[in-house]
């Protein structure tokens, strides 16, 4: 059994500052409280245990006290990505059977033309309360996010994330990062996704604050490592160069309280590790995935330029192994095991296995080196990372094919200054059609960070000897240029 975390932590630490966002601050009793009388009004609106409903709302208190008292009422919550396309969303609606999307006001428009019943979160305000027994503890198994990440299918998978997940993924990273009383992390994270909902499920198991800023601000997250207000902070490459390039701008080192910028989302360019260890910012990098509930591995900082490149040793409860391997250095496909990964995943998938004789395929390719230091070689083969954000080719080319005008479709990334890696498509047309014309429909059907930055128009695409698209032909002609 785990103890109800908001309900435990605002018994134990209830002065203790749970929450900062802009000029205010909750303790842990003010959220607690706070989010009972919200979870009382969800009951209201007829949303009961073990009911499962999706949620869309920006990154801010509103939406953190509405995540706790979603929990504090028993439901699963699937956590949706506002920045995906009507169609994007529509599809998770479907396929999770949620039987209600809660949704800020300003984004109700998003899911307006869906048959999910929708209750505003202005709605929720204004209800009356009804008042039930809130359960003081959980079975390690109760599903308590579902977070959909993109499949090698072009179809997203709703990934089951448990109480269980959740509390072993805290637990192994605390083992590594270590736990001071006056801990603070900036969360400049989405909160739909799990690096962001992570930072929230620690803040209630360590009794640490969270500094909650709704998107990401170089200038405030550089202010806020430079002033001492922070000791950790979750970034991407992205993010970790912005804010490094705002501490250069006048010469600044982080405060001599910072402890750690935990980077994920792709290896981080180790010129960024040398730039960050002169301004005394000390760089985590880490792998994990939405099936593992965040860190599977994490590089430690005093092996940061030691291991260059490296996402370090697995941490306290995980497991990592190279599939077929035998010796460092071989690399193969990566295969996690622990208590931290998803017993399964919803919908079309729901019958679908995440796991080999007990380990979770990845997909990832990469090695273990002698010490037992973790390299990634490929994020997956096709995957293109963009500014930290995960994009299959294959849901880029599922869309573009519905296209009247389009015939054959292959999509790789190309390499991009500031994201990292951006989509380029490769098209066989049949009839007129113009780039703004394929730009203009991929908009309308998927997030703007998954729409090719550009489209090459060729007579043919490189094809094996069963028809079977090769990519990584179209990545070398794009390599090349």
């Amino acid at each position: 059994m785990i103890p109800n975390w908001l309900m435990q932590r605002a018994y134990l630490t209830p002065d203790k500052i749970a929450l900062s966002f802009e000029e205010e601050k909750w303790t842990f009793a003010q959220l607690n409280d706070d989010a009972v009388v919200i979870a009382r009004k969800l009951r209201a609106n007829s949303l009961n245990e073990g009911e499962r409903i999706a949620l869309l709302g920006s990154s801010n208190s509103e939406m953190v006290v509405i995540i706790h008292a979603c929990m504090l009422a028993g439901l699963e919550i699937v956590m949706l990505n506002s920045r995906l396309s009507k169609k994007e969303i529509a599809y998770q609606l479907d396929d999770s059977g949620a039987n209600t999307v809660i949704v800020s006001n300003e984004l109700s428009s998003v899911v307006a033309d869906t048959p999910v019943r929708q209750l505003l979160f202005s709605t929720i305000k204004e209800s009356a309360e009804q008042a039930f027994v809130i359960q003081e503890s959980w079975q390690s198994d109760r599903t308590i996010t579902i977070m959909y990440t993109s499949g090698t299918t072009g179809f997203p998978k709703g990934v089951r994330q448990t109480a269980g997940n959740h509390v072993s993924s805290a637990l192994s990273s605390v083992l590594n990062l270590g736990l001071d009383e006056d801990d603070v992390w900036l969360c400049a994270m989405p909160l739909f996704h799990i690096s962001g909902f992570s930072i929230l499920v620690r803040s209630v198991l360590y009794g640490n604050e969270v500094q909650l800023h709704e998107k990401f601000d170089a200038v405030k997250s550089a202010k806020a490592v430079r002033d001492g207000s922070v000791t950790r902070m979750s970034v991407v490459s992205l993010t970790l160069d912005k804010v490094l390039r705002e501490l250069e701008k006048d010469n600044s080192v982080a405060h001599s309280s910072f402890k750690s910028m935990l980077a994920g989302g792709g290896p981080v360019p180790i010129d960024y590790l040398k730039r960050a260890k002169v301004l005394e910012v000390p760089v985590l990098q880490t792998y994990g995935m939405t099936e593992t509930s965040s860190q599977t591995a994490t590089l430690a900082a005093s092996d940061a330029m030691r291991k260059m490149g490296s996402a370090g040793k697995p941490l306290f409860f995980n497991q990592i192994k190279i599939k077929d391997t035998e010796t460092p250095g071989e690399k193969g496909e990566v295969f996690i095991r622990g208590s931290h990964v998803t017993p399964g995943y919803i919908g079309r998938f729901s019958e679908v296995d995440p796991l080999e004789n007990g380990w979770l395929p990845t997909g990832d390719i990469g090695y273990l080196d002698s010490e037992g230091y973790l390299y990634i070689v490929d994020r997956r083969s096709d995957l293109i990372i963009s500014g930290g954000e995960n994009i299959y080719p294959a849901e880029i080319e599922n869309v573009l094919i519905a296209h009247p005008n389009i015939r054959e479709v292959g999509v790789c990334g190309k390499e991009h200054s500031e994201w990292g890696s951006v989509p380029v498509a490769f098209v066989v047309v049949s009839g007129n059609v113009k780039e703004a014309d394929l730009i203009a429909y991929c908009e309308e059907r998927l997030a703007r960070y998954k729409v090719p930055k550009s489209f090459r128009f060729v007579d043919e695409l490189p094809r094996n000897g069963s028809n079977k698209l090769l990519r990584r032909k179209l990545k070398e002609s794009v390599d090349l240029e």
